[in-house]
Parts: structure tokens; C-alpha cells; sequence
């Protein structure tokens, strides 16, 4: 590598070329321009190698002694570098197990109805009162909550693509670049129009381009939420509500109820009797995956779906013995 200006440069052409595919890589964005920043900050020459690669892993901004974290950062380089050869051929690619290999995906939090439940009651008393702010948290929650939307997807939503009419969500462009058209159970059907109905006579923009959820407070007010001050809120309400992690991260999270609304409708599924395999394809579209291969990774992921595949084994098992002689 020539200079630090030309690693930028490398940066930004990476970047553009994966989002023209429709990856959003916000974070591995913010990851690969802080690592162009460190090379410039210590005077690196030369080619990109394993020496100034970990030792911009191990410089987090939370100062982190943690090797997962460690890992976690250097991982976002790979792909980057990889691709980097093309241009570079002396360019190394991080090896995985420098700071010891990490697992592909790690077990969620699988929310409880008795969680989610006190979840949008923590929400709805969020002042200051009389005011929007705890409806907005409340039906924002609920609609994650029924529905398995990305929170990115959720604030996203312009008035124009909530149908409460038809019942229906417009997601437009998001993960992938695929746009879809999300169907809604009427009981979410009337949140929504509840929370419109409170919206609106708070004067909150009715323009059909306006956005759905707003924010209350301060600049933020009638602006689109800001998925930093939401993740802020949610923090305070799950130390409020004192909840034990059951999954590997390090604490339950917004995403979480994404997953937990597939699990919950693959729980359902067995227990009436559908054909996993044969509906799999329709949730897989609904949830907006690109790949149905990532709806099917659930079944492995989850304690719960793991316990009940483990019960119908055995059952089957006991009626397909033969008699002892």
C-alpha cells in the first residue's frame, strides 16, 4: 500500500461497489474507515499485514480486554482484504483464529409472552406525561414484536407505506435491496391506527411522506426516530424490567424480537401439524431473508425448537420399536 490517502480511496470503492448489491454495511463502514484512519495514525508502509491489522482490533473504543471483541473487529476486515488483493496482491487476509475463532451466529434471546407484555407496558409509561413518547416506544415495540420487521426497516416506514386499510406494510429496499409487502394481524392493524389517531392530533405531519414514527422531544421532534436514541431507550427499560438473558449476547436486544417472532411461529407450526418444510419458504419471504437457509438456521439455534424436535424423536422412536422377542 503506497500511501494512507490510497487505502481511503480503497475504502470508499469497496463500500460503494457491495451497497450497489444491496448490503447497507453501516457497521462494517464505520469499522473499515476507523481502520484507514489507524493505518494513517501510525505511519504504516507498505503492505496491509497481520501485525497492524490486530493491533487496530485491539484498540476499541470501549478499550476492551476482551479477545471476542478483539475478533469481532477483525472479522470485519476479511472480506475487505480479500477483495483487496485484486489490487494488492501482498495484501494478508486476518487469519480467524488469531484471537480464537468465534461462532457463526450466536444463540438470541428468546422473548416470553410475560417479557414482551412488560416490555410495552414499561414503554407506555415513558414521560414525560401527557405527551407521545410512550405510544410511539409502545406500538414501535409491539409492531417488532408481531410482525419480525428489522428495526431499521420499522423506522424506515413512511406514512404512505402503513395500508391500515388493507392491513399492510410496505417495506421498500431495505436488507438485500429487496422491497416486500408485509401482511398484519388486525390486532396490529388497530395499534397502528390508534397510534396514528394519537399522532397526529399531537400535529405531527399527516403528508404521506412524512415518517410514521416520530420523534417528541427537542430537534428530534417530527423527525424520523434515530435507531442510536431507541436502542438508548430500550437499554434503560430492560435494566427497568431486570430481565435474565437467555441467549449468548451480552445482554437481550431490539433483534431479539425478530427472532423470537420466527421461533414462536416455527413452535406453532409444529404444534399444529404444518409442514415445516412446506411453509418454511413463506416465512422466510415475510421476515424479508434473502436466503431460506437463513430462516432454517432457527431450528438449530434455539434451545426451545431443539427441545421439542428432541421430544417428537423420542415419541416416534417409542412407536416404531420393535417388541422384545
Amino acid at each position: 500500500m503506497s500511501t494512507s490517502t490510497s487505502l481511503q480511496r480503497f475504502v470508499e470503492h469497496y463500500l460503494t461497489e457491495r451497497r450497489r448489491l444491496g448490503f447497507a454495511l453501516r457497521s462494517e463502514g464505520y469499522a473499515l474507515r476507523s481502520f484507514a484512519r489507524h493505518v494513517q495514525a501510525v505511519d504504516h508502509r507498505g503492505a496491509l499485514n497481520e501485525e497492524v491489522m490486530t493491533d487496530w482490533a485491539r484498540r476499541d473504543s470501549h478499550a476492551s480486554e476482551d479477545p471476542r471483541t478483539w475478533a469481532r473487529r477483525l472479522k470485519r476486515l476479511r472480506s475487505f482484504t480479500r477483495w483487496l488483493q485484486q489490487f494488492e496482491p501482498r495484501t494478508e487476509v486476518p487469519d480467524e483464529a488469531i484471537f480464537g475463532r468465534l461462532p457463526e451466529r450466536q444463540a438470541p434471546h428468546i422473548y416470553n409472552e410475560r417479557e414482551i407484555v412488560d416490555l410495552l407496558a414499561a414503554a407506555r409509561r415513558l414521560g414525560p406525561a401527557p405527551g407521545l413518547r410512550g405510544v410511539v416506544y409502545e406500538t414501535l415495540f409491539g409492531l417488532l414484536a408481531s410482525t419480525g420487521l428489522r428495526i431499521s426497516e420499522a423506522l424506515a416506514l413512511r406514512n404512505y407505506d402503513v395500508d391500515l386499510r388493507r392491513g399492510m406494510l410496505t417495506v421498500e429496499r431495505t436488507k438485500f435491496a429487496k422491497s416486500r409487502q408485509v401482511p398484519m394481524h388486525p390486532s396490529t392493524v388497530e395499534a397502528l391506527r390508534r397510534y396514528r389517531w394519537m399522532r397526529d392530533l399531537a400535529g405531527a405531519s399527516a403528508q404521506d411522506d412524512a415518517p410514521f414514527f416520530v420523534g417528541t422531544r427537542g430537534q428530534r421532534r417530527g423527525l424520523p426516530l434515530n435507531t442510536h436514541h431507541v436502542e438508548r431507550v430500550f437499554a434503560a427499560l430492560r435494566k427497568q424490567l431486570g430481565w435474565r438473558n437467555r441467549g449468548t449476547h451480552h445482554a437481550p436486544r431490539i433483534h431479539d424480537l425478530r427472532h423470537t417472532f420466527i421461533v414462536r411461529r416455527i413452535v406453532l407450526w409444529q404444534a399444529q401439524g404444518i409442514d415445516i418444510d412446506q411453509s418454511m419458504l413463506s416465512l422466510s419471504t415475510y421476515v424479508g431473508h434473502a436466503m431460506v437457509t437463513n430462516t432454517y438456521w432457527y431450528l438449530s439455534a434455539v434451545p426451545e425448537l431443539m427441545s421439542l424436535a428432541a421430544q417428537r424423536f423420542a415419541s416416534f422412536s417409542l412407536q416404531t420399536e420393535a417388541p422384545d422377542a
